[in-house]
């Protein structure tokens, strides 16, 4: 079978030249993984390098949402999605979707302090400490689900204080170390 010229699509422009980066990914560790990768080459082709603040903030915002999003939102058979935008004033705005419209996250005072001593529980004020604005929504065009999303600030001139967010475990993971002994602060 072949396709006539008419009936192929235009190329894409170069990622640096789009404002828009969206990504359907599988609802597995897997695709929650290749979804903060892909995130962070965008970053980087957006010109927010490797090992900056503002790259590391939203590398650490999509790993966050996305690993909850296989974990709470999955549905078997459906994908979530990553929409990642350049927002007037530099700003970048990350969007993960799933399929799982009847379980929302706890938002702001509600949600409560996670248990010093229990392993999961703080990526969400991970991400309210690194984003300006965040909440969830129904998913855009009535499709089932909702999207959870960050506002990330292209001003960041330190790295989060992740240490106060989630203690020395998260600081560490935060920098690309191992946690420390007892502790595991990997999400995907």
């Amino acid at each position: 079978m072949t396709f006539s010229a008419s009936r192929q699509r235009p190329p894409l422009p170069p990622p640096a030249e789009q404002p828009v980066f969206t990504l359907r990914f599988t609802a597995s560790p897997r695709g929650a993984r290749l979804a903060r990768r892909l995130a962070s080459h965008q970053m980087d082709a957006w010109g927010w390098g490797y090992g900056t603040p503002v790259h590391g903030a939203v590398e650490l915002v999509v790993a966050e949402l996305a690993a909850n999003a296989v974990t709470h939102g999955r549905v078997p058979g459906r994908d979530a999605e990553l929409r990642l935008s350049r927002e007037p004033g530099g700003c970048v705005r990350v969007e993960v979707s799933d399929t799982r419209g009847e379980r929302w996250p706890r938002t702001g005072s509600a949600g409560g302090e996670p248990d010093g001593e229990a392993d999961g529980g703080r990526g969400l004020l991970l991400v309210a400490a690194l984003s300006v604005d965040w909440g969830v929504c129904e998913r855009a065009g009535g499709a089932p689900g909702k999207t959870v999303w960050a506002v990330i600030a292209p001003t960041m001139e330190a790295g989060p204080d992740l240490a106060a967010v989630g203690g020395p475990d998260l600081a560490a993971a935060g920098r690309g170390q191992p946690p420390t002994a007892g502790g595991d602060a990997s999400t995907t």
